[in-house]
């Protein structure tokens, strides 16, 4: 068996792994000389990264901000306009970003059920072994150090206000009140400021900032003139701190040599503040309390930007995922990434602009049924998976449903709501996960 985005490909599609094999060195041949010098290129320019989660973050919403730090850094940085996130679930889709693996290969699958497997390899745990100081402010129940994404943090500030009753966020089967035990924004700003100073002792260092304000319940502390919404005030609010971090860094010369990449963990349902929304009473999922149960294109379709003064401006076309940030960092920094990812290293594709290989990616969420544990409310939903064949066409399966499997064509249908019969020769072609499968 062969393993295309982390999809195991029947023995009997060799004619489409040949395509896919024949387009991957085409790939790197075009960029010749340019992929044997990036090395260089990196060490050179890039010492440091600072890596920037914007829970809740819809791409349809952000990449249309204008003036903001988003923008700012967008205008010398790759965007990559068609990034699929693996989970709709902030502790699942966080590992699938730090390990670049699928869920169904990292083991963290679900809400409250299982932390990420210590046998799996991180990120932050290869660059802290490469010499790299390595720091973490996260701002939500969902990356407390029970998760296990503090692995390789040399500094990991999971510090959280309790919640309005006092009591622990983590023992909350409750999505939307745990989210009540957030840290803000310009309380994330101020500890990566006061972090900042103290870098110029580091040879080299690694951030991972995290944002969490655009998650329920949508009470900006500020209002802006161009917010549509609470929801994108949260996302407006968020930026402006992170403005303030991209500042700090200039002012000790430390953003020349770094760089800065943000992205979506995945979307968020409003429940009708625009047109693709599903979720709310009235609608077609009331179970979806923004995001979790669901894999339409507002929770799954999410921001991915590298940015760097000596990146020049592009947009990306071509899908890629969130188990990509992982390796790409790696190659960015001309570091070692320990283990086996199911992502790709795009960095040859933002220094040279070229087209990265097609590729089928892959979603999941286990959420419905611990919903179903947990409150005992509806049991009609089920888990489901997710492949994007192309940018323009993607299969769901709803497990145990009838019909199992439905399809939709995004170019005629872009809101979901005309779920096509998938065929069943696209079905035969991969090997669907099964809600067991992880490591042991």
């Amino acid at each position: 068996m062969c393993h295309a985005a982390g999809l195991r490909v029947q023995p009997y599609n060799l004619e489409w792994l040949a395509f896919a094999a024949g387009r991957f060195s085409t790939y790197r041949a075009c960029l010749g000389t340019k992929l044997s010098c990036i090395g260089d290129w990196i060490v050179s320019d890039i010492r440091n990264v600072i890596l920037v989660t914007y829970d809740c973050a819809r791409a349809d919403v952000v990449w249309d901000f204008q003036n903001t730090t988003f923008s700012e850094l967008a205008s010398h940085g790759c965007q990559f306009r068609r990034a699929i996130s693996s989970s709709p679930m902030t502790p699942v889709s966080h590992a699938t970003i730090f390990t670049g693996l699928q869920p169904y290969n990292h083991g963290l699958r679900r809400l409250f059920r299982e932390p990420l497997p210590e046998t799996v390899p991180t990120l932050a745990e290869a660059l802290s072994e490469q010499g790299f100081f390595t720091a973490a402010l996260v701002s939500c129940p969902g990356l407390m150090k029970w998760y296990g994404h503090c692995r390789g943090f040399q500094h990991y500030d999971d510090w959280l206000p309790p919640l309005p009753d006092g009591s622990d966020p983590l023992s909350v089967p409750d999505v939307k009140l745990r989210g009540l035990a957030l840290k803000r924004a310009n309380q994330v700003s101020e500890r990566a400021i006061d972090l900042i100073p103290g870098l110029k002792d580091k040879d080299r260092w690694f951030m991972f900032l995290h944002f969490f304000d655009a998650h329920w319940p949508y009470e900006p502390p500020e209002t802006s003139d161009r917010q549509a919404n609470p929801y994108e005030g949260e996302l407006l609010f968020a930026d402006k701190h992170l403005g303030r971090i991209v500042q700090c860094l200039k002012d000790h010369d430390a953003f020349d040599d770094t760089l800065i990449v943000i992205l979506g963990d995945h979307g968020e349902d409003l429940a009708g503040w625009y047109p693709n929304d599903k979720s709310g009473a009235e609608n077609l999922h009331p179970e979806e309390e923004g995001h979790g149960c669901c894999l339409y294109q507002q929770t799954q379709h999410v921001p991915l930007m590298f940015s760097h003064a000596s990146i020049a401006e592009r947009s990306i076309e071509t899908q890629v995922g969130l188990i990509d940030v992982a390796p790409t960092i790696a190659g960015m920094l001309g570091a070692d990434f320990r283990g086996q990812p199911d992502g790709v290293d795009l960095s040859g594709t933002i220094r040279t602009g070229a087209e990265p290989p097609e590729r089928v990616l892959y979603a999941e969420t286990m959420h419905p049924r611990e919903i179903q544990e947990n409150t005992g409310k509806f049991p009609e939903i089920v888990n489901s998976q997710c492949i994007w064949l192309d940018p323009q066409r993607k299969i769901m399966r709803w497990i145990g449903k009838s019909p199992e499997y439905v399809m939709f064509d995004l170019s005629a249908d872009p809101l979901e709501t005309n779920p096509l019969p998938a065929p069943d020769d696209l079905i035969a072609r991969y090997t669907w996960p099964e809600e067991r499968v992880g490591p042991a």
